[in-house]
């Protein structure tokens, strides 16, 4: 009798396009598919296919709140459609994480297809799902975004075999992010280890060499020689052309990476200071040139200056919150010996009033291109 009177309540919902009752609508059939025994009639295929109807229907009409609260109910559920899943999985990251962390219904297949499809934060979220099978650790590693490698090196219970812990340990010497996490790692052998300490600093090679007792003397011995012999074992213009070889090619990537980021709207200012997180100063200045229509060049004025105002002109006129500055410049004085110089941090971030976005960009084209 209750389940009548439940379905009995469901069609009057239904009949309603008021939001309120569009939620207690999508949140009254998740609990009808959940009751008593009705998990396992819901498997059945042609239960499957209306339930996808359905909820598919519902889900492109509801609010963001009722799509949140929605995802939150489904993400450890066996029963749900895949189609809505899948839906759920796409959209927003704030929706989309408890799906992705969880739900039983995602596939090996789903996952690698959000790596492809969607945003990096997106990406981030499946690299850190629990129990991660080895066909998604092997596409996260053919991609190779620093920060989707990163939070697959903070996931102790990926199946991570030895040749994927070489990846990340090689991956290493470019990605500062990663050395932290894979020290730690469970999986992290003593050669890959070795390995790992030639590129970490000085409080991660203590560690490091505690955990599996490395004859650290020998180790910084074979460092510094093969210091001097990387100095000293080539003409300097050969090894000139070959920094700014690495140097150019880097440059590029990260340049695809902003451009593909600008076309999918999804780079934001908050990538500014994940880029600088991730010690990434030349990923940063990229970014910022491009959120502001800025030229590069007179970026890589400002951060290389005696004038700290310049950047936070900059920084206003892509949306920075003035309390989210003094953070922005540590950082950036942190991956650039300083630099910018000249004001104190508070001084730097208090130079400037209220200003307009398009005020301050125009101050700092003004400014930066009058150096």
């Amino acid at each position: 009798m209750g389940l009548a009177l439940g379905s009995e309540s469901l069609l009057e919902l239904a009949k309603s396009r008021a939001p309120g009752d569009r939620e207690r609508l999508l949140l009254g059939i998740v609990d009808l598919c959940g009751a008593g025994d009705a998990p396992a009639a819901v498997g059945e295929p042609a239960v499957q296919s209306l339930l996808s109807s359905i909820f598919t229907t519902l889900v492109i009409e509801a609010e963001r709140d009722i799509r949140r609260r929605l995802a939150d109910r489904l993400a450890r559920v066996d029963w749900a459609p895949p189609a809505l899943i899948n839906v759920l999985a796409l959209d927003e990251i704030e929706i989309a994480r408890p799906i992705i962390a969880g739900s039983p219904v995602l596939k090996d297949h789903d996952l690698v297809r959000l790596l492809v499809e969607a945003t990096i934060e997106h990406q981030i979220e499946v690299a850190r799902r629990p129990q991660l099978g080895g066909v998604v650790v092997a596409a996260i590693l053919r991609q190779a975004e620093p920060a989707v490698l990163t939070a697959l090196a903070n996931n102790p219970t990926a199946d991570l075999s030895c040749e994927d812990m070489r990846q990340l340990v090689a991956a290493a010497r470019k990605v500062a992010a990663l050395r932290t996490p894979l020290s730690r790692h469970p999986r992290l052998t003593a050669d890959l280890a070795q390995q790992l300490y030639v590129w970490v600093g000085q409080a991660l090679r203590g560690a490091i060499a505690e955990r599996f007792r490395l004859d650290t003397a020998a180790l910084d011995q074979s460092i510094a020689d093969a210091v001097r012999d990387a100095h000293g074992g080539a003409p300097a213009e050969a090894e000139g052309l070959v920094i700014v070889a690495r140097e150019g090619e880097r440059e590029e990537m990260e340049c695809k990476l902003i451009d593909k980021l600008h076309a999918a709207d999804q780079l934001k200012p908050g990538y500014l200071v994940r880029a600088l997180r991730e010690g990434r100063l030349s990923l940063f200045a990229t970014a910022l040139a491009r959120l502001g229509g800025f030229d590069l060049d007179h970026v890589r004025r400002a951060i290389d200056s005696d004038r700290p105002e310049l950047l936070a002109l900059a920084c206003t006129a892509v949306g920075i919150d003035r309390s989210v500055y003094p953070t922005i410049l540590d950082m950036v004085r942190r991956l650039n010996d300083g630099r910018p110089a000249g004001l104190g941090t508070a001084r730097a971030a208090g130079v400037l009033g209220p200003v307009h976005q398009d005020m301050a960009g125009h101050a700092f084209r003004q400014a930066v291109g009058a150096r």
